[in-house]
This record gives structure tokens, sequence and C-alpha cells, in this order.
């Protein structure tokens, strides 16, 4: 992939880019533009590296509606967790209420605008670990 960033930040001179293994991220004020460099991306990354972007998880989205990204949905003063991802986070706490797995909870959820989501992580934590005892 990091012939994919090296194309993009110095072929396309693409200035807002952000990537986290196979999920990327490009900002732009101009909608048009952005439509006019999916498909160098799109070329380059099928005869470069043989990937495909697949079809459903491509957006071109305005700030206002979010950008969800690596489990949260960022918005431009805050962010909150993906539903999917808060739901995920619960029903495993409750199936295996493990202090390891609570820790890396808490370090997930300190991201953002979180305080309701820790006080019913740690409630179902004890309630979980109290059931098991």
């Amino acid at each position: 992939m990091d012939k994919l960033d090296q194309f993009v930040k110095h072929k396309l001179k693409i200035r807002y880019y952000i990537r986290y293994a196979d999920d990327f991220v490009i900002l732009s004020h101009e909608k048009e533009y952005l439509e006019n460099i999916v498909s160098n991306i799109e070329n380059f990354l099928i005869s470069k590296l043989k990937l495909n972007i697949h079809p459903n998880k491509f957006f071109i989205k305005t700030v206002s509606s979010g950008l969800d990204f690596l489990g949260w949905v960022n918005f431009p003063k805050h962010r909150v967790l993906r539903t999917v991802t808060k739901r995920r986070m619960f029903k495993r706490i409750v199936a295996s209420p493990e202090e390891a797995t609570r820790q890396s909870y808490l370090g997930l959820i300190k991201h953002g605008a979180t305080f309701k989501i820790k006080t019913n992580l740690e409630n179902l934590y004890q309630n979980a670990k109290n059931e098991r005892n």
C-alpha cells in the first residue's frame, strides 16, 4: 500500500489523504475534484496493485454527514462511536467479562464523546462479572 500512498501524495498531489491498512480517506472542498480523481486511483490500484475498490464501500459525502472511519463517525468538532461498534463491544463484554477486554474498550472509547458509553460499559462489565461469580 506504500505504492498507493506515494501515488496519491506525489503524482496526484492530494493534500488531505489518510490511510490505515486498506481503508483510506481523501478530503476536499470540491466534490467535482473528488469525482475526477476516483478513476485515476481505481486505475492505479488495478494496474499496479491488482486491487479493486469495493463498490459498496466507496462514498463521496459532505462533512456535515460525518466521516465513518475506523469505528468512529467523525464530525468537524467531535466524533461518536459507530453504532455497530458499540453493539459489538457491549455484546462482547457481556459474553466474556475479562479485564483485558474491558481495558481495551476503555482505551478505544477515550478518543470520543463517550461518557454515557463508558458508564454503560462499566455497568455491563460489573453485572456480567457478578453473574459469573
